[in-house]
């Protein structure tokens, strides 16, 4: 019996290492074959030769003329090893930037990037870097993730590569808000047994340990000048300082605070005198003859609906991995607000998902406070562990039974680390006659790709909350922006203007404290107006907006690119629905057309100069980035947290090896042993 008992205590502990560890298919283990699909932890070079670090410094500079943003990133890269290397940098983006110049720096030799297709860029790259030449080739892997790769970089070498792109500012709640991305998550790729994985090689970027900045050098500087005078400028993510303050110009710089603050986004926050919206059209002239217009309509204020719709909320809840501790703390809190603010005549249910997923109730349940505090004791008990299977809990959430007399909204609340952003896009829109959907980002750097892809689909708005202090303030605007849609059937015609490519293609319902946003071109001559028109909560809604050649034409090709990239995000959508390659054509055509950074374009710049006569020998190196501030190693396949969920396969263990000791014991004392 000593002999049993010995060998229960060692299966007992082998199942409680087990059971207790969640799944991490899809994140790597340092020199695990799963590398090239999963991010890992940077390791320091043990050669000392080799400048495993090479990226020195980046800065930006941002330009803001009323509602539009030019900014120009310049990263700085020098080799300080003793050979020849390739660096490699993964690195975020706007969502919203069109990005439509690069340009190159070696030396005193300066380089102008040309816009080519994909692959041809890629063959163009690879053939200068066997050659001996630099080369610099910037690839877009997501609307809001780039790769910059920089080949031949001799010892000593000091190389500048210069971005530029342009974005518009569309305000909400009567704020404008500028978003520099510092860092892209780390993403989970998916399950070999759900298929929500992909084999893109960029996803195998290095990290440095949590709490460890960058060594890289992080400055940004903004100008803001707006024909109405600011009311109020500042920064919920980074201490900020001021150069220049007047009532239409400021000059804004990031605090030197001792450290390189690049772990999480950069946000700029603005508000202009009067506390409203200011519409207005803007005009300008392109190149080949298309002019271009963007017009920005203010919305009416909503108003309490006469009578309230019966409405059923889901709310799909990430308690992966990279969840764990602060995010996943600020989505509690979120929550709390959410659930607890459902009317008693609402019914809803609640779905956590990691590598599996748990639902409160099979279907929802009445918003009765007992049940409300049911949900959110499930959900305080969450520590986060495991995998983002995203697409399997979305699928099953949407396929829920429903009362036909309820209104339904789904509530996914995540910071969007996965790699399967056009799997989720394809699955929600197919599902549009189902319910809307609103996404809420939960974090410091989320995947803003996914969070505004998702609510675009769902016909809902993104939400991206920084911290838990800003939750409250979240969950409020929620409430109030789903009484009901402040406009609906939305119709907009223009009178003595000759407009035509007008994006989008049909206005969506818009929803309280955000402006309706139209690009187009036209012909002829600037004049004439346009109307509004649509349905609001407390009757018919009617908007005119004059324009002149005097008041709106403006002098840059912002718009132009504007327009382009919106053209570009609507074939994206649609080719999420029917599949990939499906618009490829269209996409590439405009990215060639418009010189603009698209999936199916790239930025390449060579110089001629043969300087590497070994380029065989050059090493190739990845520049690690740090792990997004609050993000837990556990996105990177780190220590498990103290009280997981027990995974199926580990339970299924325990039970066949207590079993099997049951057997054992039954045999002995048969046996008489």
């Amino acid at each position: 019996m000593a002999h049993s008992r010995r060998w229960l205590i060692l299966a007992l502990t082998c199942v409680g290492t087990l059971a207790f560890a969640p799944a991490k298919e899809g994140w790597a283990v340092n020199g695990s074959p799963e590398r090239v699909e999963s991010p890992y932890f940077f390791v320091d070079s043990d050669d000392p030769q080799v400048d495993r670090l090479p990226l020195k410094a980046t800065r930006v500079d941002v330009h803001v003329v009323g509602v539009i943003a030019d900014v120009t990133v310049t990263q700085e890269y020098k080799n300080e090893g003793a050979r020849p290397i390739e660096a490699r940098y993964v690195f975020p983006g706007s969502t919203r930037a069109a990005v439509y110049a690069m340009t190159v720096q070696v030396g005193d030799r300066r380089l102008t990037a040309q816009i080519r297709e994909k692959q041809k860029a890629k063959q163009e790259y690879v053939a200068a870097k066997r050659a001996g030449r630099t080369a610099a080739l910037l690839e877009q892997h997501r609307p809001n993730v780039f790769q910059m790769n920089v080949a031949n970089i001799l010892p000593g070498d000091d190389v500048k590569v210069e971005l530029r792109y342009t974005e518009l500012l569309v305000p909400t709640d009567g704020t404008y808000r500028f978003v520099f991305p510092t860092v892209v998550g780390p993403r989970y790729n998916g399950s070999p047994a759900t298929g929500s994985g992909t084999t893109e090689e960029w996803i195998a970027t290095p990290y440095l340990r949590k709490g460890r900045l960058a060594d890289a050098r992080f400055e940004l500087n903004a100008a803001l000048a707006t024909p109405i005078p600011l009311q109020s400028v500042m920064s919920p993510s980074h201490k900020v300082e001021f150069d220049l303050w007047s009532d239409t110009e400021t000059r804004v710089k990031l605090a030197d605070t001792g450290a390189n603050e690049n772990n999480r986004d950069f946000v700029l926050d603005y508000r202009l005198a009067g506390d409203k919206v200011h519409s207005g059209i803007l005009l300008s002239r392109g190149e080949g003859g298309e002019n271009f217009f963007l017009a920005m309509v203010e919305p009416p204020k909503s108003v309490a609906t006469a009578q309230i719709v019966l409405r059923e909320y889901i709310f799909v809840v990430d308690i992966s991995g990279s969840m764990h501790g602060f995010p996943l703390d600020t989505a509690k809190t979120l929550l709390n607000d959410l659930v607890g603010g459902l009317r008693s005549s609402d019914t809803f249910n609640v779905m956590l998902f990691a590598g599996s997923d748990r639902m409160l109730a099979p279907q929802s349940v009445p918003a009765t406070r007992a049940n409300i505090e049911q949900a959110l004791q499930v959900l305080r008990g969450s520590v986060g562990g495991g995998g983002t299977e995203l697409v399997p809990a979305l699928r099953k959430a949407l396929s829920l039974p429903r009362e036909p007399d309820r209104a339904r909204t789904f509530v996914v609340v995540t910071d969007g680390y996965i790699s399967v952003e056009n799997k989720v896009f394809g699955l929600i829109r197919r599902n549009l006659s189902k319910a809307n959907l609103f996404a809420f980002g939960i974090g410091s750097s989320v995947n803003r790709h996914l969070i505004e892809g998702m609510a675009r689909a769902g016909q809902g708005e993104p939400f991206v909350v920084l911290d838990s202090r800003r939750a409250p303030r979240a969950a409020e605007r929620f409430r109030h922006m789903i009484d009901a849609p402040v406009l609906a059937h939305l119709q907009a015609r223009f009178e003595g203007l000759d407009v035509y490519d007008v994006e989008p293609f049909a206005l969506p319902d818009v929803f309280a404290q955000r402006p309706v946003v139209l690009f187009g071109k036209w012909r002829g001559e600037p004049k004439g107006r346009m109307i509004l028109e649509g349905r609001s909560a407390d009757g018919p809604f009617r908007a005119a907006l004059g324009m002149s050649s005097r008041q709106t034409l403006m002098p840059t090709n912002a718009l132009r690119y504007l327009w382009a990239r919106h053209r570009i995000a609507t074939l994206s959508d649609q080719e999420a629905l029917e599949g990939a390659g499906s618009y490829r054509n269209g996409i590439l055509n405009l990215g060639l057309r418009y010189n603009l950074l698209t999936q199916y374009t790239s930025f390449i710049a060579v110089d001629h100069v043969v300087r590497n006569f070994d380029p065989d020998g050059a090493v190739h190196v990845d520049q690690p980035s740090p792990l997004p501030q609050g993000v837990s190693e556990l996105a990177v396949g780190g220590d498990v947290p103290s009280t997981p969920e027990p995974s199926v396969w580990a339970m299924l263990l325990v039970a066949s090896l207590a079993l099997a000791f049951a057997l054992r014991r039954r045999a002995a004392v048969i046996g008489g042993g």
